[in-house]
């Protein structure tokens, strides 16, 4: 009997000791994962206020107007526009 005893006591430990041990690694999983979604959330603002800048940046105003200014470029005269049609650049 005590021989069982000491058997089924030791079983406890080490259970006991193994619930221990999987709390405390799902407690620091969950820190992670929540530090992941507050990064995630930090990516995703980020990622927000950049695509507003590129719009920003390439808007057809502005292109146009750096065009003109700083490139001095302007529009050609429509006697020198040529519109080619899909079906001639496949042949």
């Amino acid at each position: 009997m005590t021989r069982l005893n000491l058997i089924l006591f030791f079983v406890l430990i080490m259970v006991s000791l193994g619930v221990v041990t999987s709390q405390d690694k799902a407690r620091k999983l969950y820190f992670e994962l929540d530090q992941q979604q507050e990064l995630a959330k930090k990516y995703d603002t980020e990622y927000g206020q950049l695509q507003l800048e590129q719009s920003t940046w390439a808007m057809h105003s502005r292109i146009e107007e750096l065009a003109t200014k700083r490139m001095q470029m302007q529009v050609p005269d429509a006697k020198r526009i040529q519109v080619i049609s899909l079906d001639e650049m496949t042949r």
